[in-house]
């Protein structure tokens, strides 16, 4: 009897850390959300209140797409869109018209149009989606850190993403939650060789915006050498379902196949970012120059004076660029000590993922300033997330003053957001 009773334990023990673990992944990505979401809300709200907007509004939104709902609704939607959420929503009602539009890939658009549709406006639709992502991803995520690591790592990368001080951009009507989403579920599920649904996933991203191709980089590597770290003799042998991951960069052909269908440039996605002024300038030169731009922007601070122009390649207020230019150096170091971190600590293929994606910013700067929009950029380069909950796990100091550092950082950039001031 008693050998009955110990061959019987684990069949019944098994099934019942499954609803276990399903459980504290949607309990903790829920706190996550709604904590971050409201401290996003409420920031926004107060900023506009208290500042006003600075008036670029009109020249970035003519049309009013960002202010459908009168005094009152626009102070509620403070949040939800600005900057870039006007190709996203104009793309959503109106397509592809030329221009600079196709530097926006369609898959996000499409979505902001069928969730809008029921509420006339893609506004909503757009903060809906995004908001909803959102939880996915922190989802997704918790399970996905689950697999090497207990509950309280898990917990706190999902705090650290939606915490994180530009994790705005995840309910604002911006693909950024979308792609979140999608990366981590394509490494997911090639974690638990789901090699069709890793390249499906894979596939989606590309079709969200160009750097979803590098997936292709850690997905390849989890399929040859599982998460250890690689030596090339020691790869494990190709099978059939490798065709699966050919999928991924199937979503950018597929988006330049439509766009030549249409009657359109099929490499516009590619030569419409010179509206932004970025090319490319060689492998990580992007780098270099943020430090040449933060070191004139700290001349130009230092001066006290706007004449001379130390940084003449940017425009307007000469103090404005060089605050932007040396915060974005500051984010660079950040970037670059979790990428260290990351590196030393976890898979290789995520190390190699978040390599990949840093290439692509600083191979292509933006002149006037080279490091635009790369903490937005960092935000969704999820690995570094896993690395920073590692390093403060356990160590409650460490905890209090990151999440502490992270929800005032949130805040303040929200309200910066809010307020049509630029962030990233």
């Amino acid at each position: 009897m008693g050998l009955v009773k110990m061959r019987s334990m684990p069949s019944r023990a098994v099934p019942a850390r499954v609803p276990v673990a399903v459980d504290a992944a949607l309990a903790d990505a829920w706190r996550a959300l709604w904590i971050s979401r409201l401290l996003v809300w409420a920031s926004a709200i107060v900023a506009v209140v208290l500042f006003g907007l600075s008036g670029r509004e009109a020249d970035f939104d003519p049309a009013g797409l960002t202010t459908p709902f009168g005094p009152t609704g626009d102070v509620l939607a403070a949040p939800l869109g600005r900057w870039d959420s006007v190709w996203f929503m104009a793309i959503a009602e109106g397509g592809y018209g030329g221009g600079a539009r196709e530097a926006f890939f369609p898959l996000y658009p499409l979505l902001v149009r069928i969730v809008g549709a029921p509420f006339g406006s893609a506004l909503v639709g757009g903060a809906l989606a995004s908001t909803a992502l959102l939880g996915v991803a922190l989802v997704l995520l918790h399970r996905l850190v689950a697999l090497d690591h207990g509950r309280a790592v898990a917990r706190n990368a999902v705090l650290v993403t939606a915490l994180f001080p530009m994790s705005f951009f995840f309910s604002a009507v911006y693909s950024e939650s979308l792609f979140l989403a999608l990366s981590v579920g394509a490494i997911y599920a090639a974690r638990r060789e789901r090699w069709a649904w890793a390249g499906a996933l894979g596939a989606l991203a590309a079709s969200t915006r160009s750097a979803g191709v590098l997936l292709l980089v850690p997905l390849a590597m989890i399929y040859l050498w599982d998460v250890r770290r690689p030596r090339l003799h020691d790869r494990r042998p190709l099978r059939a379902d490798a065709l699966w991951l050919g999928l991924v960069p199937l979503g950018l052909a597929a988006y330049c196949a439509f766009l030549a269908l249409a009657g359109h440039d099929a490499l516009a996605p590619f030569q419409a970012q010179e509206v932004w002024l970025r090319s490319f300038a060689g492998p990580f030169v992007g780098a270099w120059d943020g430090v040449v731009a933060a070191w004139q922007g700290a001349r130009q601070l230092l001066s006290g004076a706007r004449e001379p122009v130390f940084f003449t390649a940017a425009g307007g207020d000469p103090f404005v660029a060089a605050r932007h230019n040396i915060e974005l150096l500051v984010w660079l170091v950040l970037a670059l000590v979790a990428l260290a971190g990351v590196l030393r600590r976890l898979p290789a293929a995520y190390g190699a993922y978040v390599v990949a994606a840093l290439a692509l910013p600083l191979s292509y700067p933006v002149g006037p300033q080279p490091l635009m929009s790369l903490p937005r950029f960092v935000a969704v380069l999820f690995p570094l997330a896993i690395w920073l909950a590692l390093w403060m796990t356990g160590r409650a100091l460490r905890e209090r003053l990151v999440l502490a550092a992270f929800a005032v950082a949130l805040a303040v950039y929200t309200g910066v957001f809010a307020t049509w001031h630029w962030v990233a």
